[in-house]
């Protein structure tokens, strides 16, 4: 069925009562949820984002063992925040996490519970504040991330395509409880029943969020702009504190086409290498020295 206003009506209270007693069939009980802390379950939530939690488990627990607090991720250099991060993909995130930490370290310490403050911080969409109100305050708000979205699909669009988040909000806030006033049925525990549901259902149907209309398929990685970026970034970490000046150009072109090269593909140009370093260095990713690069 196409998208439009002609959708046939939803047994909500229905749904509910499905996915609840599917939720405590399937729980996952992961080290994020034994917490209600919200600077751990905050790091949890960013960690999680497009990554499986079973790379999450383990990273989780090493990053709060070196920055176990608020004010130590936003005391830390940026060079190891980016150290810690390494091979979770994705190493905006890492510096919005040290930038928001700063922020917050600024304003007090304490991370806001208010979803509106949560996301003028950097790098905090409202799925991710929505998930830190959950989880760590137990307070409603549209928490609508890719398990979420393939239940509300499996479930009450069964047969259509092209769903788009529009239709699905509404929903999302609908069936969310308002407070935490039923320890069996809270914000809290009806998140996690949504993720540990959709997890399931990703392992054992077709991909519902397939039939969601912003389905994209995530862009290949290997030998993308963005793996040169991240292999740079490694590089410099590498030789960190090996001269403090930094490294010079002509080692991080060649061990950039060395990679390359060994991945089977064409080596950098060196002119290539400099132009993706300033880009980097635009964005705070590393800095110019005046012995070479560094982080």
């Amino acid at each position: 069925m196409s998208v439009g206003s002609d959708r046939p009506s939803r047994d909500l209270s229905g749904f509910r009562a499905t996915v609840l007693a599917r939720g405590a069939e399937l729980y996952r009980d992961l080290p994020w949820r034994r917490t209600r802390d919200p600077y751990e379950i905050w790091i949890s939530e960013v960690m999680l984002q497009q990554t499986q939690t079973t790379r999450v488990d383990g990273r989780w627990q090493r990053w709060l063992q070196r920055f176990p607090t608020v004010s130590a991720l936003a005391a830390a250099e940026p060079a190891e925040v980016l150290e810690e991060w390494q091979g979770m993909g994705y190493n905006r995130r890492a510096l919005a996490l040290l930038r928001a930490a700063q922020a917050i370290a600024e304003g007090g310490g304490a991370l806001p519970s208010d979803a509106r403050a949560l996301e003028a911080l950097p790098g905090i969409g409202p799925a991710t504040a929505a998930g830190i109100r959950a989880f760590a305050f137990d307070l409603p708000g549209v928490y609508l991330e890719t398990n979420v979205r393939a239940v509300f699909l499996h479930e009450l669009f069964p047969r259509e395509e092209g769903v788009s988040d529009r239709e699905l909000v509404p929903l999302v806030r609908a069936t969310c409880p308002a407070d935490a006033s039923d320890p069996g049925d809270d914000p809290r525990t009806w998140y996690y029943a949504l993720l540990d549901y959709g997890a399931y259902l990703k392992r054992t149907v077709p991909n519902p969020s397939r039939r969601s209309s912003g389905h994209a398929r995530q862009s290949r990685f290997e030998g993308s702009h963005r793996q040169k970026r991240a292999e740079l970034v490694r590089i410099l970490l590498a030789h960190r504190g090996d001269a403090p000046g930094g490294v010079d150009l002509g080692t991080v072109a060649a061990e950039l086409a060395s990679a390359e090269e060994k991945a089977g593909r064409r080596g950098v140009k060196t002119a290539d290498v400099r132009a993706l370093l300033e880009e980097l260095a635009r964005e705070g990713f590393c800095r110019e020295e005046t012995g070479g690069w560094c982080v």
